[in-house]
């Protein structure tokens, strides 16, 4: 959506769009070969439209994608009419890829006599990152020139500038995103993502019925809570409220169906195409939310000055991640995503919790080492089969990482920076046809119906 919209912006920018009289699209890799399932069609549809992912109204965009189909047309940015067979001018190609990333993509448009008016040529990194041909390369982004408090491109060097400093993981992230905009906006910005996250929750636990895309699979969220709730949970529901879900004295786990019911509620609404945080990436953006709900219902010293210090010291990590490796399942597989993200949800639950910076390095570390070799091969190119229940499994583990941390010092054999290397050969080691492309794995032993 954001490549598409990006593409068609820079043809008004420059005064081209009234000159623009077809559009042509055509997803490569990953994104040709799990586009479908992944809703990367219909993205590109609203993208061209001129939707963003921030704004978009979900509940609307089958009406939206269906009027382009069956009108034949589309008005560019909302306000540029022109002619759109989604059958001849949007391909996904299943087996070709382009240059530097396995999510790629080209748009070109033309004029009224068919000749080329611009092509422009896009890469999905992951996390909802995108880049141009220019910018994409072995770096996959180009850096960022702002100087920043406190540089770090490594765990070590990260731990470096906090015990320097003494200051916390969340500290050093706060002053080095100050750098950018003020603190009052950071924390602003992080308690907007923390609201989108928890009406994600809401959502989700408030729907039944079956998810699109013909594998059937039947939402389970909304059913989980009326369970749990029947079982001794409080007459409030407020995922954002601390401390409100009784726990259940008969059993002592209750806690952690709670959740599991927060990351599936999560990850149906990203499979039914509703609005989610790409917390790294939408694939993967139960598990942070899930764990933020831990935090804040069941552990009894929850603030928001803690879930903020918790989305930033989990943001350090990310940066690591997307710095030393990668966060995209088309690139390493689902150990990018799920593995990383459980890292990342992991340091920020030890932070909140009040972690030393060696305690939520080792959180990370844990929380990453064993997702490590993780496969992405969703059944029939969906995020449905296994994604869903693996965020819930990721989560939960994320919180045994946090708590084992915390119950340590610190000290520990292998560092993130090892585990983070390791995740990055070990992506390149793995074959192609478990990098999100729905040719191995389960994708191919589970038969469709």
């Amino acid at each position: 959506m954001r490549a598409a919209r990006t593409f068609v912006a820079g043809l008004k920018a420059d005064g081209l769009l009234t000159e623009t009289a077809r559009v042509r699209a055509e997803l490569f890799g990953s994104l040709g070969a799990t586009g479908h399932g992944h809703g990367s069609d219909r993205a590109v549809l609203l993208g061209l439209a001129g939707e963003l992912p921030e704004t978009v109204d979900t509940d609307g965009v089958p009406e939206l994608v269906g009027e382009v189909r069956t009108s034949g047309q589309i008005a560019l940015l909302g306000t540029h009419m022109i002619d759109f067979d989604a059958d001849r001018d949007l391909l996904l190609h299943r087996r070709r890829s382009l240059p530097f990333h396995p999510n790629g993509m080209t748009f070109a448009a033309y004029d009224a006599r068919g000749d080329e008016v611009r092509a422009r040529t896009y890469y999905s990194v992951g996390g909802g990152f995108v880049v141009d041909e220019a910018a994409a390369g072995a770096d996959r982004i180009k850096p960022d020139s702002t100087r920043v408090r406190f540089p770090f491109t490594t765990g070590a060097e990260l731990l470096t500038v906090a015990t320097e400093a003494n200051l916390s993981i969340s500290d050093v992230i706060l002053a080095n995103e100050c750098s950018w905009r003020s603190e009052a906006d950071v924390r602003a910005g992080l308690l907007e993502i923390w609201r989108v996250m928890r009406e994600c929750v809401e959502r989700g636990c408030e729907r039944d019925g079956v998810l699109p895309g013909g594998l059937r699979v039947r939402r389970r969220a909304a059913e989980l809570r009326r369970s749990l709730e029947a079982d001794g949970a409080p007459d409030r529901w407020s995922v954002g409220g601390a401390n409100q879900a009784a726990t259940g004295a008969a059993d002592p786990l209750r806690v952690m169906d709670w959740v599991t019911l927060f990351a599936l509620a999560v990850n149906e609404e990203n499979a039914a195409g509703g609005r989610v945080v790409t917390a790294p990436t939408n694939g993967a953006a139960g598990i942070i939310p899930a764990v933020l709900h831990y935090y804040t219902r069941f552990v009894p010293t929850a603030s928001s000055d803690g879930v903020i210090r918790f989305l930033l010291a989990a943001a350090g990590i990310g940066v690591l991640f997307k710095e030393n490796a990668s966060i995209s399942g088309a690139e390493v597989g689902c150990q990018g995503e799920v593995g990383s993200a459980c890292s990342m949800a992991a340091a920020g639950l030890a932070e909140a919790m009040g972690g030393t910076p060696a305690q939520v390095e080792n959180a990370a570390e844990i929380g990453m080492e064993h997702n490590l070799g993780l496969t992405c091969d969703p059944v029939g190119g969906l995020v449905q089969i296994p994604c869903i229940e693996r965020n819930a499994v990721a989560s939960i583990k994320a919180i045994t990482a946090a708590r084992l941390a915390l119950r340590g010092d610190g000290v520990h054999a292998v560092s993130l920076d090892k585990v983070i290397k390791t995740m990055r050969e070990t992506g390149a080691d793995m074959k192609v046809k478990y990098k999100e492309t729905a040719r191995g794995g389960l994708a191919v032993n589970v038969i469709e119906c």
